[in-house]
């Protein structure tokens, strides 16, 4: 039961230093590994869907599920963040 109230169990060292430290996630691991491939590969220029694709296709299977959802909520939140920009601009704000 005191699982559900995180403020009766307090962090320990390990915690606290993970805490300070950006997850990585497997599709994000992915993404660099193709960046990387087609950089060297593809001097002339490739598109950010081709990285995507090349991360989908390097990516376990045993991930996608779990990255497809990433993708998705990636996309809301910058989907979001357009509309929020575009709000300030509307109300005179920067952009």
């Amino acid at each position: 039961m005191s699982d559900l109230y995180p403020e009766h169990n307090p962090l320990d060292d390990f915690d606290r230093i993970t805490t300070q430290v950006r997850m990585v996630t497997p599709l994000q691991t992915m993404f660099g590994q193709a960046q990387d491939e087609l950089l060297a590969t593809r001097p002339e220029g490739f598109t950010p869907e081709d990285i995507g694709r090349r991360a989908w296709e390097l990516l376990p299977e045993a991930e996608r599920d779990t990255a497809f959802a990433e993708l998705l909520y990636t996309y809301w939140e910058a989907t979001v963040a357009d509309d929020e920009t575009w709000a300030r601009h509307e109300a005179g704000g920067a952009r």
